[in-house]
């Protein structure tokens, strides 16, 4: 085996920059959403050992809709990726574009064990170039064939150098090549069949023997003639150690799915459902279907699943010719290889078993899989395709007849394979380019449609998104997700009804009760969302909420283990008012993912329902182990610590709003907390940095406004706060408190009379039995000298509160003065009359309620193509009073109210003639 030489490497990588550096500008597409978009063992906060316990789409692998695909070592390069550029995709293309350039490498290497150094450059050129590898370089998801591959071919490689002087064996390299088998694996399934192609190798190429040869050998020992040799038995021996490594592998792989296979629909792959001789006509038939992608590859589409290619129901079918024609030449070659012992036979032999034993996992001949053609599978089959052509160039070269007319030949293939090729990763630029050029090369996929619409809903695209889903359910009628899509658009466009109609079409079409079989045996899981989808539409309407919980609970019997319906059903439980049964709902799903931070932070939710905030607490606390930056956990939890009134908790509030406004910097209620939070611990410079900080974000937040015009009238800055009263009652006339804080200023500061008349007089004609505004007018009247209505004031002020026994007290006084025959209107000093009322007015109006603020969402499925998350408010309307006082609240209201009996007595000795 001679060596490649940098000038080759340098050509071969210069040919797979030159095909793929536009895939650098694609974006995420097709599986691409799910393996990164959507994919939480990306991020950093997820604990590596989850990559090894969830698929390769980050499902748990317990779980009954996990595909099974067990690739933790892929999902490990993208956690890299994530690590170094988060979600900007030329990263993600950059490493694919570089592992294809690395595993075109190794394939020369490889290629020069069976041919000349001309032909193995060849080789790896037109598997460099070869369009079929789009999909698996340009598609991120990709990615999984091209980490397999490397250690695929390295573990080849490291088998070939086992065979030592006088036919030893060499333990190393097979311990080496073992290794490298497990570590393919790991990234792809298919890794796993490099041991096939060892054990071909070792028997075939490296001890020589042809098919007869064996088989003579082997009557000879049956029928007792001869004893086998010791180099058959060394043989043996590997073959056995080869063997056994592979089948421990294979327990492995079945204990970490635990036995269970994925569950695909119907849709997904026809074929598999289709009786006898259906499915076997069919899945023959794909072989040759494959065989022409790698020798044509002019028209290539992201998605053959669905009526993409049409059953063979009869042996009549024309399209049995191509399956009879190529197992013909298939076993032509095939017999070729194995009966004769020469450079060609094993070269064709090598390159037969390349192109056969790593597709047999994707062929559907042992067990069905999820597509139908997948092109991405054809990127390991493809180099024993290329060593194929190659091989047979060289044969046709030599001649001179032909030397020319080949040499042209071969150039216009790799010159336009490379064309192809480039041309072809425009169209993963984004979905819509990738499944428009898809339709035209088939249109009978109800998929490619659905796609096509996904794509521009997401364009926010709604009536062109309805044309694309009406078009597949006419191509299949029969489609469950075609008519949940139908639905979803109709209610974005608010068409209810026909939205309505829709999911009842696609729940018409699930599966009936059959006696004595499982749901979840025939029923795809993504499917039981029209359930989640038709309740989470009519729940909108008040009167269908009991009709809703019937849809959630039926699909919760359809399938115990669906834990969206529990999460779904918890917060419907939640707006029916039924809360410990909304408690019991979130229990279960958490039974079924404790893992899961939403669902912590819904339980959290439902036991501020149900007044017992310590358990929220706890609650919320679990979800932020589980996510140190859940959002809504944080902020939330923040609000919670400060209510509690426990000065211990509040630097730990205060770090979890600094880590919230770190996250949603735009969002004002994290700044306005944290200016509360300010004010609580009498921080007055802070606590206007922090309420400026609010306002700037959001002119109009009116809790903002008013608690900034608080903050400065508590610390003597009167003036500076009515400006901000008036941009608050600018936004909000019927403010009252506002009103209140204006009038008190107006009074005690401008000493403008008749402007804090108007305040209060607007205060009753919101709220005629508003006590402090109708008692603050009183003052007013007495202000402006008029007794007799002050008096009629007082008195209709007592009818209103007659327990208050200051306003007694002041009607009394007022009385005193009305009857007294010297009587000389004395100059009060208004913030001593205006606060008469037991406590000075802007006292009385306590910090605005952080209820307006109080982010308490409930995380719930929605109608999307797929399980995504909504959010539902269910604060406290931002008008309603804090419910909740402190201990040293009370001290504080206990302290001015003695400041204002003071204040009483001081008055009284006025009006009583001092």
């Amino acid at each position: 085996m001679a060596d490649i030489n940098l000038k080759e490497i340098t050509l071969i990588v210069g040919v797979v920059a030159a095909c793929y550096w536009n895939s650098l500008f694609c974006g995420f597409v097709f599986d691409d959403v799910s393996a990164i978009l959507d994919n939480k063992d990306l991020h950093p906060s997820t604990p590596l050992k989850t990559l090894f316990q969830n698929d390769f789409w980050g499902t748990p692998m317990s779980e009954e809709r996990s595909h099974k695909s067990y690739r933790p070592l892929t999902v490990l390069t993208f956690r890299l990726n994530y690590l170094l550029s988060e979600l900007k995709p030329m990263s993600y293309h950059l490493l694919n574009m570089i592992f294809h350039a690395v595993v075109s490498v190794i394939f020369l290497k490889v290629c020069r064990l069976f041919l000349d150094n001309k032909s193995s450059v060849i080789a790896s050129l037109l598997f460099a170039v070869h369009p079929i590898h789009t999909e698996a370089v340009t598609g991120v998801v990709g990615r999984a064939e091209l980490l397999s591959s490397i250690f695929f071919l390295a573990a080849f490689l490291s088998y070939t150098r086992s065979k030592g002087p006088d036919n030893s064996i060499v333990w190393t390299p097979i311990a080496l090549t073992v290794f490298l088998v497990a570590v393919a694996t790991l990234c792809k399934e298919q890794g796993i069949t490099v041991v096939g192609i060892c054990c071909v190798y070792e028997v075939f190429i490296a001890q020589g023997y042809t098919l007869p040869l064996l088989c003579t050998t082997a009557g000879q020992f049956l029928r007792g003639k001869g004893s086998i040799p010791f180099s058959m038995l060394q043989t043996l021996v590997k073959l056995i150690v080869l063997m056994f490594s592979t089948l421990l592998l294979v327990v492995i792989r079945v204990q970490v799915i635990q036995s269970q296979l994925p569950v695909f629909t119907r849709f997904d792959n026809p074929a598999a459902v289709s009786p006898t001789p259906t499915r076997q006509l069919t899945f023959n038939y794909l072989l040759p279907v494959n065989a022409w992608l790698l020798l044509n590859p002019s028209e290539l589409c992201c998605d053959w699943t669905m009526g993409t290619i049409p059953l063979i129901e009869s042996l009549l079918d024309i399209r049995n010719l191509a399956t009879f024609t190529f197992f013909c030449f298939l076993g032509t070659l095939g017999v070729f290889s194995l009966r004769y012992s020469g450079d060609s036979s094993k070269t064709v032999l090598m390159a037969l078993c390349l192109m056969a034993l790593p597709f047999i996992p994707a062929s559907n001949l042992f067990f069905p899989v999820g597509f139908v053609v997948a092109e991405r599978v054809l990127y390991v089959p493809s180099m024993g395709f290329c060593i194929l052509v190659a091989h047979g160039w060289q044969k046709i070269s030599t001649k001179s007849v032909f030397k020319k007319l080949s040499w042209i030949c071969l150039s216009m293939v790799i010159l336009t394979h490379s064309l192809k090729t480039f041309h072809r990763n425009w169209d993963w630029e984004s979905e819509y380019t990738l499944f428009m050029s898809a339709l035209k090369v088939n249109k009978n996929n109800a998929k490619l449609w659905n796609n096509v619409g996904h794509a521009l809903e997401n364009e926010k695209n709604f009536e062109r998104a309805l044309k694309y889903f009406l078009q597949a359910t006419h191509v299949q009628p029969d489609d469950i997700g075609a008519h949940m899509n139908v639905g979803r658009t109709y209610k974005n466009l608010n068409r209810t009804k026909e939205a309505e109609e829709s999911y009842m079409m696609a729940k018409s079409l699930m599966p009936q009760i059959i006696p004595g079989k499982k749901y979840a045996a025939r029923i795809a899981p993504n499917h039981l969302n029209v359930y989640i989808n038709l309740a989470n539409l009519i729940r909108a309407n008040e009167s269908r909420l009991e009709e809703a919980d019937q849809l959630y609970r039926q699909a919760i019997s359809m399938r115990p283990d669906f834990k969206q319906a529990y999460i779904s059903r918890g917060e419907l439980l939640l707006k029916m008012n039924k809360p410990l049964k909304a408690k019991e709902a979130y229990l279960k799903a958490l039974e079924l993912d404790r893992n899961n931070a939403d669902l912590w932070y819904n339980l959290a939710i439902v036991y501020i329902e149900l007044k017992e905030p310590n358990e929220a607490l706890k609650n919320f606390n679990r979800a932020l182990e589980l996510n140190p930056k859940h959002k809504l956990a944080l902020f939330n939890s923040a609000i919670l610590m400060q209510e509690s009134g426990e000065v211990k908790l509040r630097p730990e509030a205060r770090k979890r709003l600094l880590s919230y406004i770190n996250e949603e910097p735009l969002d004002a209620n994290g700044y306005f907390n944290l200016g509360m939070l300010a004010m609580d611990d009498k921080k007055d410079n802070e606590a206007e940095v922090w309420m400026k900080k609010a306002i700037k974000l959001q002119a109009d937040f009116r809790s903002a406004l008013f608690n900034l015009a608080l903050l400065y009238s508590q610390t003597s800055k009167e003036l500076k706060a009515l400006p901000i009263l008036e941009e608050l009652l600018r936004y909000y006339p019927d403010h009252i408190k506002g009103l209140i804080l204006k009038g008190d200023i107006l009074m005690n500061q401008k000493k403008d009379i008749l402007g804090a008349k108007k305040c209060f007089e607007r205060i009753l004609e919101m709220d005629p039995s508003n006590v402090q505004g109708k008692h603050n007018l009183c003052v007013v009247y007495f202000e402006e000298k008029d007794l007799l209505k002050a008096e009629r004031c007082l008195l209709e002020t007592l009818a209103l509160a007659p327990h208050e026994e200051y306003i007694q007290r002041h009607l009394n006084i007022v009385r005193d003065k009305i009857s007294s025959s010297s009587f000389i209107q004395p100059i009060f000093p208004t913030s001593k009359i205006s606060s008469v009322e037991g406590q000075k007015i802007p006292t009385e109006s306590v910090k605005e309620s952080r209820g307006e603020s109080r982010q308490t969402q409930i995380v719930k499925t929605s109608d999307n193509k797929s399980q995504s998350k909504s959010n539902k408010q269910l604060g406290k309307d931002r008008d309603e009073e804090t419910p909740h006082k402190t201990t040293k609240d009370i001290k504080e209201i206990e302290k001015k109210r003695v400041a204002a009996l003071k204040r009483l007595e001081e008055i009284e000795r006025i009006l009583n003639g001092e």
